[in-house]
């Protein structure tokens, strides 16, 4: 496991580690019922765990589509979260100047996947000396993604994660070649699988993002089965009326029965 933060618990479980949270911070009092659930399933299956939420959506296929409550309000949400429970927290960044700010906040600096070939959003980021989760463009191989790691290293920071969370498959929907896995681990970064964003159904003509949450357990299971160090999970108390990325999110109620399953597969590996 790489430095990510002390504050990351139950790394000598031999569990793989969860990244889980909603798509977007939608209000403080959602997102703190959402880590608490998620903390004491953490607890049960002896899980390292680190929340996850965006601060801002940046990438919407709307003008109008919903982005988020304020950059100063949902940072300060994200780092309340950290700091009552005691766990890491991660979130995204778009520009360069919003590694210094996001990093007052939280543990780990996220890239996201059409971002991930921006050197100066790379450099900025690490500089931080933040922990990097850079999710691969789904343009992208595997093997590339050494360039994206290797920009963050040269910079002094080596504490870098890397993302699977599908490759492009004609226009309105991703695939995961799970070969990239094992390939990316051959990087020495820990490898985590976006079992969410991989099932996103893009480009739709009603400009809301597709996906297909019933096949999130099977891309998981076959994640844990390859060798992935960590899963990655969108959840939501209810997906239906989630404000980003509902249509590919798991509902919370089902988030203890498939880490349970998962457990039990990692057991055997």
């Amino acid at each position: 496991m790489i430095n990510i933060s002390s504050k990351l618990k139950y790394t000598d479980s031999g569990n793989f580690f969860l990244m889980a949270g909603p798509c977007v911070i939608e209000g403080e009092e959602m997102a703190f019922q959402i880590a608490e659930h998620i903390v004491a399933l953490s607890d049960k299956y002896k899980i390292p765990y680190i929340f996850k939420g965006s601060y801002r959506k940046a990438n919407r296929s709307k003008i109008d589509s919903f982005t988020g409550i304020g950059d100063d309000k949902a940072l300060n949400v994200l780092k309340k979260i950290g700091d009552t429970f005691d766990i890491p927290v991660v979130t995204d960044i778009h520009a360069p100047e919003e590694a210094a700010l996001a990093a007052e906040y939280v543990d780990i600096l996220q890239i996201p996947a059409f971002l991930c070939r921006q050197t100066d959003l790379l450099v900025a980021a690490a500089k931080t000396g933040k922990a990097i989760n850079i999710k691969k463009g789904q343009f992208l191989s595997p093997a590339a993604m050494s360039f994206a790691a290797q920009k963050v290293r040269n910079c002094g920071n080596n504490n870098v994660l890397l993302t699977e969370r599908g490759t492009s498959f004609g226009y309105q929907d991703l695939i995961v070649d799970y070969r990239g896995i094992p390939i990316m681990k051959k990087i020495g970064c820990p490898v985590i699988l976006d079992a969410t964003h991989s099932l996103q159904q893009p480009n739709q003509e009603s400009g809301v993002t597709g996906g297909d949450p019933s096949m999130i357990e099977t891309i998981a299971k076959a994640g844990i089965a390859v060798g992935a160090d960590g899963l990655f999970i969108e959840t939501h108390f209810n997906p239906s009326i989630a404000k980003s990325d509902g249509a590919n999110m798991l509902p919370l109620d089902r988030l203890d029965g498939l880490l349970n399953r998962l457990v039990r597969i990692r057991e055997v590996l």
